[in-house]
């Protein structure tokens, strides 16, 4: 009996587990550009640096936050060191890291965040982003 019970318990936490959503981050910023238009799905840039601190908490504290990866499950989502340069080329002036860029889906830049946010502000981000994507694409995110 206790061994059902044990298996149960089991099965029930790797289901659960299973439910929970991770960000899917594409390979390079081309690509996620190129995705973004196709799939007319916004886009969301972070800008980190290999040793940044502030960056693995953003990346490992607050988009690994439920809340925020459910909101991020709409948008295209990209990775770029700051010393890529090529990348960088393609990306508005960046004064810091992290350093978040959404755009709509045909790249006009709508929000900008700078440094590390907890999530409830960094989930305060997302009703101006929509406003703005209606804005300046007639749409809806």
């Amino acid at each position: 009996m206790r061994y059902i019970v044990v298996s149960l318990m089991l099965l029930f936490t790797l289901l659960a587990g299973a439910e929970t959503e991770e960000i899917v981050w594409q390979k390079d910023l081309e690509s996620a550009v190129s995705l973004a238009k196709e799939q007319q799905l916004p886009l969301m840039v972070m800008v980190e640096g290999k040793r940044c601190r502030w960056c693995k908490k953003m990346r490992y504290r607050t988009l690994e936050d439920e809340a925020v990866t459910a909101k991020l499950q709409k948008y295209v989502n990209v990775r770029v060191d700051e010393e890529n340069k090529e990348a960088m080329s393609h990306l508005p002036p960046v004064d810091g890291v992290p350093t978040i860029f959404f755009f709509s889906p045909q790249i006009k830049l709508l929000e900008t965040s700078v440094g590390y946010s907890v999530v409830d502000d960094f989930l305060k981000i997302f009703p101006r982003i929509e406003q703005k994507a209606i804005k300046a694409d007639h749409g809806k995110l």
